[in-house]
């Protein structure tokens, strides 16, 4: 089982056209993902890697019956983008494009909540279910299909825990990228609970890192309502306050959002905090009895 996206997701790729889109299609298609559609305006009517291209979502839904989109257009219109899908049916939206605007993002999100349509990103690598679907830019070469499920703000760091998992014969159950925006959509409150109830996730893998307060308010919520095993990784652990590492939401300002803040709070939960990545695998085997 997974979380998010599975087999019997059908996807919708907006900007499917461009370079980006285009190349990500194929990358998907190869794994197994069922591309049901791509939306780019004025291009309906053609082909990218055999699949129908519509000039609008609400005519791709309607004709294909896509239940998600991942969104490849220029920052600018990736929030519109969102809106149109999200009004048009689409369950999950998940946000690839990199640069789109915080107010932006500030003003869609009611309006995905109202509709009932869960998001990742912006500036995320998306989702992977090894096994089940990819649904985004992630190396598929890495995974592996398993049971621990893995959420991180960082994506290259998301490849390195699962390049790490992998290597130790630990495979996953879900991938998320949920991007380092100040904005963003689903965080960790959201995804520890889909793990929690995935009964093929035995464990969770939480990669953090330093700004704002979300892996403070993650380490409540895994003291209330998480019982399966949680380990961490808190990246920006010798950042100077003010500097900004990264990614926009990735800064320390007013004395708060430190690596050492959010440590103390996981480790008052209850969850194990790795000094480096390459710790997590062996934490996890432990606290699995394997």
């Amino acid at each position: 089982m997974s979380i998010l996206v599975n087999k019997n997701t059908k996807l919708l790729v907006q900007g499917i056209t461009g370079r980006d889109g285009g190349f990500h299609t194929q990358k998907m298609i190869d794994y197994g993902t069922n591309v049901v559609g791509g939306v780019s305006p004025g291009k309906g009517g053609q082909e990218v890697h055999g699949v129908p291209v519509f000039n609008t979502v609400a005519d791709a839904v309607k004709k294909t019956g896509a239940n998600t989109s991942i969104i490849f257009v220029p920052a600018a219109y990736a929030a519109d983008a969102a809106l149109e899908a999200s009004e048009a049916g689409v369950g999950l939206v998940i946000i690839i494009s990199e640069g789109v605007p915080t107010l932006d993002m500030v003003r869609i999100t009611p309006y995905l909540k109202k509709n009932g349509t869960k998001l990742i990103g912006a500036n995320c690598p998306g989702l992977m279910s090894p096994g089940e679907a990819l649904v985004g830019i992630l190396p598929v070469s890495i995974f592996k299909k398993g049971n621990i499920g893995l959420m991180s703000r960082s994506g290259t760091l998301t490849y390195e825990m699962v390049y790490q998992l992998t290597s130790s014969g630990l495979g996953q159950s879900t991938c998320v990228g949920i991007g380092g925006d100040p904005v963003a959509g689903l965080y960790y409150e959201e995804l520890l609970q889909m793990f929690q109830d995935d009964p093929d996730t035995h464990a969770i893998v939480l990669m953090g890192e330093i700004g704002g307060d979300a892996e403070e308010r993650a380490a409540e919520y895994i003291r209330k309502h998480v019982t399966k095993p949680v380990v961490s990784f808190i990246a920006g652990q010798t950042a100077p306050p003010g500097k900004r590492m990264g990614h926009a939401g990735a800064i320390i300002s007013s004395g708060t959002g430190t690596a050492a803040e959010k440590i103390a709070a996981f480790e008052s939960a209850g969850v194990q905090v790795a000094k480096q990545p390459s710790e997590i695998p062996g934490m996890l085997k432990k606290l699995l009895n394997l």
